[in-house]
């Protein structure tokens, strides 16, 4: 079984250069002290193994700690730690409030790992963090992906594999299942005008902005922006609560059933299909490297038509405009791995292209939607 470490190393996400790493035992020094204050543990408490895995992500720190709070009985913890600016971080802000609320509240819903503890004050450890309990389970690899060969997802028998994907879209279902979503997330909602997909969007634009800001502009990533603003859906679905980085990749499993649903940095306010598209895209973004690999791939797997015959059947709700969808999950997505390439860049560790464009890995799948030739 493979440990919770509260993160993804995929799409969203990428290796942390070594001078951008918090020290390990710094960091348990300081973690023991504040945890000796928590009410809860006392001065006794102590950290007695911490580990900082390897696969860390840029859009948090995720560490992962044991405490004996003084009875010899032993608590598996995960912190999640909210970047600095020197490790020019994926995201321009990093709510660990919401997070820590939009788990608290879907508890019950999905399985999530228990929130333990939140602390805003950046004094106590150099950023803001939260704690939650850890969880024990199987995580669709990254790297290298799972549907490339040799890993569990790959290996499991077709029934297996359906089972595991009907299951990951349940989670989506029951997600989106909960009541007044505008109410009990209204701290989700990015504010601006119009509807909640309208300032989905216009959310978007300005995290690609910032992420352009003082670089090239992309002109694929704003011709995607003037496509979909023309095809504007006519008849946008009820707003749900929106997981945001819905995919495979996120989620822990065991017996091929979810067990800890993970990441919820993107969580926001929208239409269904925003989730619902994230995650078939994300699938068949693996898929398209694997083609040019010439690697068997799993084409049979989280195919577009079954998750929403699923989804349908399990809510009553037919998915509405999924072409549009995809290609704005795409644009997402695409926006994502342009920031995290500027940031290998500044890192010294990649160069600008000649073509701005190809620092978009993707690009070829954009430029096939814009063109009409993108196949399901």
């Amino acid at each position: 079984m493979t440990e919770q470490s509260g993160h993804s190393n995929g799409p969203a996400s990428g290796a942390r250069p070594e001078e951008s790493r918090t020290d390990p035992v710094v960091l348990r020094n300081k973690l023991e002290s504040w945890l000796q204050a928590r009410p809860e543990l006392g001065p006794d408490a102590r950290v007695v193994d911490l580990t900082v895995p390897e696969s860390n992500g840029m859009s948090s720190e995720t560490v992962l700690f044991d405490v004996d709070p003084g009875n010899g009985e032993i608590d598996h913890l995960v912190a999640r730690i909210a970047p600095l600016e020197a490790s020019v971080p994926v995201f321009p802000v990093y709510d660990m409030e919401s997070q820590f609320r939009v788990m608290a509240e879907v508890a019950g819903v999905v399985p999530v790992p228990a929130v333990r503890w939140l602390e805003l004050d950046p004094a106590a450890i150099g950023a803001p963090f939260f704690v939650m309990d850890r969880v024990n389970g199987l995580v669709p690899p990254d790297v290298m992906p799972y549907n490339f060969g040799d890993s569990w997802v790959f290996d499991a028998t077709p029934e297996q594999q359906r089972q595991m994907q009907d299951a990951s879209v349940a989670v989506l279902a029951a997600l989106h299942g909960i009541e007044n979503p505008t109410e009990r997330f209204a701290f989700l909602d990015p504010g601006g005008e119009g509807s909640a997909l309208r300032r989905h969007v216009a959310s978007t634009r300005r995290f690609y902005e910032w992420v352009v800001e003082g670089q090239r502009r992309s002109p694929l990533i704003e011709a995607c922006f003037e496509r979909l603003e023309a095809t504007w859906p006519t008849d946008e679905s009820p707003t749900v609560l929106s997981w945001g980085d819905s995919r495979i990749g996120n989620t822990m499993y065991e017996d091929f059933a979810p067990v800890a649903v993970l990441d919820w940095e993107m969580a926001s306010l929208g239409p269904c299909e925003i989730d619902l598209a994230w995650m078939v895209f994300l699938h068949r973004f693996f898929e398209d490297i694997a083609h040019v690999m010439e690697l068997p791939g799993m084409g049979h797997f989280m195919q577009r038509a079954d998750i929403e015959s699923t989804y349908e059947q399990l809510t009553g709700h037919a998915p509405r405009d999924m072409q549009w969808h995809l290609l704005y999950a795409a644009l997402r997505h695409g926006a994502v791995m342009y920031r995290v390439q500027c940031r290998t860049i500044a890192f010294g560790e990649g160069e600008w292209p000649e073509d701005v464009d190809d620092l978009i890995m993707h690009r070829a799948a954009l430029e096939q939607m814009l063109a009409g030739t993108y196949i399901d």
